[in-house]
Formats: structure tokens, sequence, C-alpha cells
């Protein structure tokens, strides 16, 4: 069991990515400051960093938890649903992501909007793993269907050399058997899946749709079509 000065220290860290997160809210990416989480608890400057050295390790801390966070909901919907039932898992990992992002849009915007001012990420990203679990969910939907999806596609003419090398080189380990074509399939549904949640965290689909959700499903349910795993005629309502 931690002790009580761990737990104490535990619970200030939460704190202080909490007001991060807050006032990137209020104030957009540049807002995050640690004197200004500094004065809000109390402390002083030199007492935070104690907990953090930088605002970047702040930051990195940040980056590292949200995407977790992200892996875990969708990794829990997947598991939740039967390997057997394909259709199934594409609509609840996408439904995930969706619940996830409007329900903590301050954390989808620290890593799907604009870049920190100012912020130098380390090498090989801020959250490698956890960023790589979010991915790796994903492309194994795709991976899963690419026996129907390829017979699908009009334009299969990838190559590795079509990404960028770190990328393809976390790919192949993961999933070795997967052709660069399954790849930018995989890049493509992702690309839809975040088109609309992005649309619909940034406020741009409420003046135009009263029911996002249904939007978006049917954008799922289409997706479905597109891997090879349902027809038109005959998707899950």
């Amino acid at each position: 069991m931690p002790s009580r000065r761990e737990r104490l220290r535990a619970e200030a860290s939460q704190e202080i990515k909490a007001i991060a997160l807050r006032l990137m809210t209020e104030g957009g990416p540049a807002a995050i400051s640690l004197r200004a989480i500094a004065r809000e608890m109390g402390m002083t400057a030199g007492a935070l960093y104690g907990y953090y050295a930088t605002r970047d390790d702040l930051i990195n801390a940040l980056i590292a938890e949200v995407y977790s966070s992200l892996a875990d909901a969708e990794e829990a919907a997947r598991d939740a649903v039967p390997e057997g039932d394909p259709v199934g898992r594409v609509l609840a990992v996408g439904e995930a992501f969706r619940h996830w992002a409007i329900g903590r849009p301050e954390e989808f915007q620290l890593i799907y909007g604009d870049p920190v001012p100012g912020y130098e990420a380390p090498e090989g990203g801020a959250a490698a793993e956890a960023e790589h679990r979010a991915c790796a969910v994903l492309t194994g939907l795709v991976a899963a269907a690419w026996p129907q999806a390829q017979n699908l596609l009009s334009d299969s003419d990838y190559a590795w050399s079509d990404f960028e090398p770190g990328f393809a080189a976390v790919i192949k380990e993961s999933f070795p058997d997967l052709p660069p074509a399954a790849v930018a399939l995989a890049m493509r549904v992702w690309g839809r899946m975040h088109g609309l949640v992005a649309l619909e965290v940034y406020g741009h689909l409420r003046p135009q749709v009263r029911d996002p959700a249904k939007l978006y499903r049917a954008e799922l349910l289409d997706l479905t079509t597109t891997l090879g795993l349902a027809s038109p005629t005959k998707r899950p309502t």
C-alpha cells in the first residue's frame, strides 16, 4: 500500500493535471502555465517544480494519461463484443471513441487539437506506448476485416515507403502479416471516425444536426460496408 505521503503526492499531481486541462479549455493551449497552476493551488512555483520540473514535463504526463484513458475505453468496448461479431466490434469501438471524446472535450483537444505553443515533445512522442495501444485497436479491426475488405478496394497500390518509417516499423511488429494497403485503409477508417467526432466536439454540428449520435452511427454502419463486413441491405439497426 502506498504511504500517506505518496497518496498525497499522487492526489496533488492529479489536481495539477486537472487544473492544467481546465486552463487549456478556458484559454487555449497557451494558457497552460506552471505559475498559474501554482497560484490556484496556493503553492509556490518552486513547490510545483517538485512535481513537474518544466511545463513540457507536465504536458508529457497529460498526453500520456489522456492516450491511456482513450486506449482503455476502446479496448474495453472491443473486448465486450465477441471476436465472431466483427460488425459489432467496429460499432462498439466507434461509439466508445465518440463517447470518450464528447465526455472529455478538453482531453480530446489536447491530443487532437492545436499544439501547445512552445511545447517540444520528446523523441518518439510524449506517450508512444499509449498512443500505439489506441492505434492498435483500430488497426486490429481492419486486420480482422482485411480478407473481405481487400476485394472491395479499387486502389491498393501502397508500399511501406508511403508511411513514416517509425510508424511502419510499429505496425509491422504488431501486425506482421498486414500489407501496406490495409494500413492505408485503417488510416482512412480512422479519419472518417475522427472527422465527425471532431466537428461535434468543436461545436460545428449542433447548428445543423439535431442528433449527432444518429449521424455518427450511420457513418459507422457505412464503414462496416466499406470493410466488407455488412451489405447495405443487411446491416444492424
